[in-house]
């Protein structure tokens, strides 16, 4: 997906967001084929024209400036997140990342936090590395080749997910939001495969796609088999990620 496509498709989806009652805008007597502002509403609430607007929704202008960036995030009462992800669409993809190989320092750390859960993932969570327990805990998932073993794709596509993740709906919607934030924005062709993948694969990836929620996994509480667990995410100056699951207590 490029920048600007994402950048339209993101503005559309926030502006079908807001009904015009919300912003104390007329309703009686005007008939809207589509929920949510129209063009021309928002153009007015953001200060700027609505054929400049309508430009950037069809992505036929591909740098808005900051300001007018910051004007629409006021005018769809984006939060901090989201106004985040919006600059990041206008900036367009980023140079394709280095190879997906852990660095030795990782790979130690797999070991070093033993007994505890652990796996190195890229951002099309893939996972690159991980120690016993980690592969033990996702019950099906070290069944798999290790070229195939990506958490997301575990998530929506293996038998055995939903009864392993009891906390299946609140993970599904952070893998969606993660790969939509890291989509927009990434020119890693690894990422836009598994994106691609997913939404042909499952009609639930592709709802909760079509929502366009976004923000990076933060971990949190999860409950996997019989255990209550918290995961961490640390993120290493390669930019892969040390996902890390410790007793809740």
């Amino acid at each position: 997906m490029t920048g600007e496509r994402g950048l339209g498709e993101f503005l559309r989806s926030r502006r079908a967001r807001i009904g015009p009652a919300e912003l104390g805008l007329p309703t009686v007597g005007s008939r809207r084929a589509t929920p949510g502002l129209r063009r021309g509403e928002l153009a007015t609430l953001a200060g700027i024209s609505v054929e400049y607007y309508t430009r950037l929704e069809q992505g036929r202008d591909t740098h808005p400036g900051p300001s007018v960036l910051d004007a629409l995030a006021r005018a769809l009462r984006l939060d901090a997140t989201e106004r985040r992800h919006l600059h990041d669409l206008a900036k367009g993809p980023q140079p394709p990342p280095p190879p997906r190989i852990p660095s030795p320092g990782l790979v130690h750390l797999l070991d070093a936090v033993r007994p505890h859960p652990a796996l190195v993932l890229d951002d099309a969570a893939a996972v690159l590395a991980a120690n016993p327990e980690g592969l033990t805990l996702f019950a099906g998932l070290g069944d798999w080749p290790p070229e195939r073993r990506n958490l997301a794709r575990y998530v929506f596509c293996h038998p055995r997910s939903r009864h392993t993740i009891r906390s299946w709906s609140a993970i599904a919607a952070a893998c969606v939001a993660d790969l939509r934030t890291v989509s927009s924005v990434s020119a890693d062709p690894h990422v836009a495969d598994v994106v691609g993948e997913l939404r042909a694969a499952s009609s639930e990836f592709a709802e909760l796609w079509r929502r366009h929620e976004v923000g990076r996994n933060p971990g949190g509480p999860r409950r996997i088999g019989e255990l209550d667990l918290v995961s961490e995410i640390l993120t290493a100056r390669d930019g892969l990620h040390l996902l890390v699951f410790r007793p809740a207590s």
